[in-house]
């Protein structure tokens, strides 16, 4: 298994370099992830639960490192964020069962 600590530390130390280099690129993603907490419509809880789950669908190891510490760290339990992650697994299945009738579609469409 991956060392999850590590790596989290790892890529906020990249971002961080990166941030170095190109300072209006951090700052425009910090600006887009604070602006939804600005409504406060959803709690901090929700938001990294919600935020894990795209994790999953996005297969960003560093987003689920640090959105899973997070939501940790706002109160989620082992299993709100299965719940969460049961939504991820079941909106990727649909995907691919929606991108499955393109797939027939491109292969009726070479038979022709």
């Amino acid at each position: 298994m991956i060392d999850w600590n590590g790596y989290r530390d790892q890529v906020l130390q990249g971002v961080g370099a990166l941030g170095h280099i190109s300072p209006e690129i951090t700052r425009g993603y910090a600006a887009i992830s604070a602006a939804g907490k600005k409504t406060n419509h959803l709690d901090e809880k929700t938001r990294e639960l919600i935020a894990a789950a795209c994790a999953i669908t996005l297969r960003c190891d560093g987003c689920i490192s640090v959105h899973t510490k997070a939501a940790l760290a706002a109160g989620a339990t082992k299993e709100e964020l299965a719940e969460a992650l049961g939504v991820a697994i079941g909106l990727n299945a649909g995907a691919a069962l929606v991108y499955s009738t393109r797939a027939m579609d491109a292969f009726s469409a070479a038979a022709e």
